[in-house]
């Protein structure tokens, strides 16, 4: 059972920084997708940055140029490095992840692609 738990999550001004862990376990599958999901309150869960097992990635627009999604060496660990965060920023921030062993994704920044899902970390921007 793949289990993922997120942290790194707080509390900033505009302009600040933070960084997300993702901290994978019990994966065994050879070659995957990760990605970082947002839901601000009263909103829907969007895609923020995806990372596959061969080092692609993903961005949303709205984060491209600030935010940036890396592996660890050890492949269970992924990071979220959130760069000039705004209040729109505010949200919490779900790690989720996905086998490619046996599928394609063709939309990693959509949801319903990824079964796996963590708990979620907060963030909150204040001007």
């Amino acid at each position: 059972q793949v289990h993922l738990v997120e942290s790194g999550g707080g509390s900033v001004q505009t302009g600040g920084s933070l960084r997300l862990s993702c901290l994978a376990s019990g994966y065994t599958h050879r070659r995957y997708i990760m990605a970082w999901f947002r839901q601000a309150s009263g909103s829907e869960r969007e895609g923020v940055a995806s990372i596959d097992s061969d080092g692609s990635t993903n961005y949303a627009d709205s984060v491209k140029g600030r935010f940036e999604i890396f592996k660890a060496n050890a492949e269970n660990i992924i990071y979220l490095q959130m760069n000039s965060l705004n209040p729109e920023d505010t949200a919490m921030y779900y790690c989720a992840a996905e086998s490619l062993d046996m599928r394609t994704i063709l939309r990693p920044l959509r949801q319903w692609e990824y079964t796996y899902w963590g708990q979620g970390t907060e963030v909150t921007v204040s001007s």
